[in-house]
């Protein structure tokens, strides 16, 4: 695994605004592309309530037939197009990213499976549900908004056009009330001025007014047109499992490559060298005797590789006496010295305990290699029911598992039994790692 400690964290400077947030809202893009949702979702709304109902009642109405069922089925195919339109809608206009809920799987060809499988499927019916509860919600945030927009603005821009009222209408200005004795009009500078500063008020609180209601759209759209969560943890588990297998997959390419290249090429080379020995015993002893003793170090370099290929497949340390005494032979392998605090009530299972182990040493040997460190230190913990792991050293710093490192690698493996990465490296040290793993005792 190779991690580079040598360079630190890119930084980016944010834009500075000289005017507050308050004060920009009303001008900026952001509050348009969500007003303008707010207008869209009224005759969008207004069209998907209509479909649905009408859809769906003639369905039910007709299932004492046949053919309320491929009605029922047209209805939800239907719904499911408006939430391709509404994802989309919410992606342009409000910056959400929602993902296409779990498709139809019909287990067999032809339209019967297609129906039978629009039916049974519950992100179908959450479309529906969508379109029911949007259709209000929908009528409630487009007044709402549009009252206050309009009015805001027009508020605001009252010593532009107060004119109007006397010139064409016969009346001082806006009425603010009236009845058969008594009237009042909003016409002398000290009014026209209350008037435009309210209509600033409400100028500035509308934009985020319409932004908590976009809000609770973004939550519908989430809600009910994006996947469940039970189909999101499939699609997440499934995810796992290729890393799962591709990391096995290349963990079995090491083992043959190091018992290829190393223990079986020693062993090849032994059995030659003591057939060379037994044919020289009668002619030269004390060359076969040379010979034999060659090849008892070879058998002992071989012993040793194997050794060190059972270490690194599953170590019978770990195994016997647990992640203590595992941690501290890695430890004291490494090239600095390391403070080893392990801290467990009791053992974790023994998958969770063998991938902490290779966590920890992989993370040693990355010390080892590139961080320039004068010391290190290793603490295990439970906390609540996670095993947690934090290495960290002195080194150089710089470290980042964005740029495809050994530590994305490591991540993903994590990331597969529910695990997770925590790197904190600056430039110029020092370098923390955290993992977090399931404790499933």
């Amino acid at each position: 695994m190779v991690t580079d400690y040598g360079q630190g964290y890119a930084t980016r400077s944010e834009p500075r605004h000289r005017l507050p947030a308050g004060l920009r809202a009303p001008f900026e893009g952001r509050s348009w592309r969500e007003f303008g949702y707010v207008l869209l979702s009224l005759p969008v709304a207004i069209v998907l309530f209509s479909w649905t109902v009408t859809m769906v009642a003639l369905g039910a109405g007709l299932l004492v037939t046949f053919l309320g069922i491929p009605v029922l089925a047209a209805a939800l195919a239907g719904c499911r197009g408006f939430g391709v339109l509404e994802r989309a809608r919410a992606r342009g206009l409000l910056d959400l990213e929602v993902a296409d809920p779990e498709p139809l799987r019909p287990r067999k060809q032809g339209a019967a499976a297609w129906m039978g499988a629009m039916l049974k499927s519950g992100a179908s019916w959450r479309h529906v549900l969508y379109a029911l509860v949007q259709f209000p919600w929908a009528v409630f945030s487009f007044s709402v908004a549009v009252t206050f927009w309009s009015c805001g603005w027009a508020l605001l821009s009252y010593p532009l056009w107060f004119w109007v009222f006397p010139a064409y209408a016969g009346e001082g200005g806006i009425q603010l009330y009236g009845d058969a004795h008594h009237s009042v009009y909003l016409d002398n500078p000290f009014e026209i001025t209350v008037t435009a500063l309210v209509g600033l008020v409400f100028t500035l609180a509308t934009p985020w007014l319409v932004r908590a209601l976009t809000t609770v759209d973004g939550l519908l759209v989430r809600g009910l047109l994006g996947p469940s969560p039970l189909s999101a943890r499939v699609v997440e588990l499934e995810s796992d499992r290729g890393i799962v297998v591709d990391t096995a997959a290349a963990d079995l390419r090491r083992i043959e490559r190091d018992l290829h290249d190393g223990a079986q090429a020693r062993l090849v080379n032994l059995a030659m060298d003591l057939g060379l020995a037994k044919e020289k015993l009668r002619e030269d002893p004390r060359t076969a005797a040379r010979m034999v003793e060659e090849a008892h170090g070879e058998v002992k370099t071989a012993l040793q590789e194997l050794r060190d290929l059972a270490r690194g497949i599953h170590p019978a340390v770990l195994t016997d006496r647990g992640l203590d005494a595992a941690l501290s032979a890695v430890a004291s392998r490494c090239a600095v010295p390391v403070r080893v605090e392990v801290d467990l009530p009791s053992r974790p299972a023994p998958a969770i305990e063998g991938i902490a182990y290779f966590t920890v040493s992989e993370l040693l040997q990355n010390i080892s290699k590139h961080s320039g460190a004068r010391s290190a230190s290793v603490d295990v913990w439970r906390s609540e029911d996670r095993l947690m792991l934090q290495v960290t050293d002195d080194g150089v710093g710089g470290a980042d598992a964005s740029r495809g490192s050994g530590l994305a690698g490591l991540a993903a493996r994590l990331d597969a039994v529910d695990g997770i990465l925590m790197l904190d490296s600056p430039a110029g040290g020092p370098t923390r790692v955290i993992a977090e793993l399931p404790w499933r005792g």
